[in-house]
């Protein structure tokens, strides 16, 4: 008789888990407990690895991070405008792939550094091309910052792609709000075609670096 040998845990192991995890239960439903049954291991034994929750989701936002930039081809011939759409369009990509994944990724800190890869190409691309550090700095981290909370808003109506929130439906907030005929109206425009709004808001971004600076 032969018994297969646990495969010992490790933190992107428990990491994984998480993320697998995270589209089941949601991040409030993402408990130590939960992740444990999922590896076949009690609560405490995950407590060798973290601390804590929230070091939880440090290793799974740089998991999910490691996972964006494999599929994520940068071009050193982008202009400064493409490698900021590039990156924000990644990035959305990326946090849409897990429900609550804007969530998960706000607020985190990355336990290593591969992100310094792609943050040092990018700084140095838009310096080459006229920004002075700070201005690189605020560019890249403003429309960073408007990818994150857009999707944010966004998993709040449809935690995963096309998978409306319970309860959620356009004609009845029409109807609910039909004294204010322009916010009724403007529904369509803020909870629909979050492709087309995503984009829109980001070429706003980047008109207003733009007009900011004078860089084109």
């Amino acid at each position: 008789m032969t018994t297969k040998k646990r495969e010992p845990l490790d933190r992107r192991r428990v990491a994984d888990a998480a993320l697998g995890l995270l589209n089941e239960v949601g991040l409030d439903g993402l408990t130590l407990s939960a992740i444990g049954r999922e590896l076949g291991v009690k609560a405490p034994a995950l407590y060798w690895h973290f601390k804590d929750k929230q070091a939880l989701l440090d290793e799974m936002a740089t998991q999910m991070y490691r996972r964006m930039v494999a599929d994520v081809a940068l071009d050193p011939a982008d202009s400064w405008q493409d490698r900021l759409r590039k990156s924000n369009h990644g990035l959305r990509q990326a946090l849409r792939g897990y429900r609550d994944g804007a969530k998960v990724f706000s607020g985190s800190r990355f336990t290593g550094m591969d992100h310094a890869v792609q943050m040092e190409e990018n700084l140095r691309l838009l310096t080459a091309a006229g920004f002075t550090l700070g201005q690189a700095v605020r560019a890249s981290a403003t429309t960073y910052l408007y990818t994150i909370g857009f999707v944010t808003e966004e998993q709040g109506v449809e935690p995963r792609p096309d998978e409306p929130r319970d309860g959620f439906d356009l004609a009845d907030r029409a109807r609910r709000m039909a004294d204010f005929p322009l916010s009724a109206a403007a529904g369509a425009a803020i909870f629909a075609d979050y492709e087309r709004h995503f984009t829109d808001g980001l070429e706003l971004v980047i008109a207003g670096v733009t007009a900011r600076y004078g860089i084109d």
